[in-house]
């Protein structure tokens, strides 16, 4: 079984819908940043930034996944 993937006009341009993926993505992540820092994220992990983008890649991978 195939996904039919369905690509997005803007303006005439054509846009691939793991472009919006990674949008809705990095938009999800943005809002949860927030929550990450409240509950002391930072302090689970030696090296925070790295953990974030394996938590935005993990995102990512979700939503191309099933989406």
């Amino acid at each position: 079984m195939t996904n039919t993937y369905r690509e997005f006009v803007v303006g005439g341009v054509l846009i691939a819908p793991i472009v919006s993926y990674a949008a809705i993505a990095l938009l999800a992540f943005l809002m949860l940043r927030p929550l990450l820092r409240f509950v002391g994220f930072a302090r689970v992990f030696s090296n925070p930034s790295l953990a974030e983008l394996c938590l935005y890649v993990a995102m990512f991978g979700t939503l191309a996944l099933f989406f």
